[in-house]
């Protein structure tokens, strides 16, 4: 039987993967709160790579939290392999503990979140993933047990 890892310290960065754009958000475990920081808006991956090797560094997060899309079963699909290879891609470009967070319905409820502040519609498709993000890593925070170090 695996141990349930520890709850890191500090700041984390969560991501909603896309593969258009990926959502991020912030948060700190000693707060246990998430908000919503950037979307990033390239198919390229050294642009992508980039910018999160930027935020990285701005933030020094003790962990990263990715979100794996599965269906409403739980099982995969083809996005799950691709957050998999994300995440994957993520430890080892930047050495930081990856944490694997179960995203279902985050879409759904990030939309009502900006429904509830006034953003609806086509305007919420810049903020939207950010959003998710920040329903991922608050997911995290309120049930650490929830992920799975990689």
């Amino acid at each position: 039987m695996q141990d349930t890892p520890e709850l890191p310290k500090g700041t984390l960065l969560a991501f909603d993967f896309g593969t258009r754009r990926i959502g991020i958000a912030k948060g700190s475990s000693l707060l246990g709160n998430a908000a919503p920081l950037t979307t990033i808006d390239a198919e390229k991956n050294d642009i992508r790579f980039a910018r999160i090797a930027e935020l990285i560094a701005e933030w020094q997060p003790a962990c990263l939290v990715v979100g794996l899309p599965c269906n409403d079963d739980g099982t995969p699909h083809e996005m799950t392999a691709l957050s998999r290879r994300f995440a994957n891609r993520l430890k080892g470009r930047f050495n930081l503990p990856v944490m694997l967070v179960d995203e279902r319905y985050t879409s759904a409820a990030a939309s009502s979140a900006l429904d509830e502040l006034g953003i609806h519609g086509r305007k919420q498709k810049a903020v939207l993933d950010q959003y998710a993000a920040q329903q991922i890593l608050q997911a995290y925070f309120d049930e650490p047990t929830s992920g799975i170090l990689i």
